[in-house]
């Protein structure tokens, strides 16, 4: 099984809020996912990004790849909060 760390998009319309999730590559982005790694929450005053780190590079070690919307936000946003 291939794992890819990706969003899972939650919350109404025009009010989105994200999952950080591991996730089989074929399934759907908001089917059943293996692991919970963290949030995002883009409508916060910081847009703030809630990882734990040791689940993080975990599943990074055994493999698990970034999806690039993912890769892109860790890249923008430098303020993470590691748990």
């Amino acid at each position: 099984m291939a794992a890819a760390l990706r969003l899972m998009r939650l919350g109404k319309r025009g009010k989105p809020f994200y999952r950080i999730v591991v996730i089989d590559k074929k399934r759907k982005r908001n089917s059943k996912y293996i692991d919970k790694l963290g949030t995002y929450d883009p409508l916060s005053e910081q847009a703030e990004i809630q990882l734990d780190k040791q689940k993080f590079e975990y599943w990074v070690e055994r493999g698990a790849v970034i999806s690039e919307g993912l890769r892109r936000l860790l890249k923008k946003r430098k303020r993470v909060k590691m748990g």
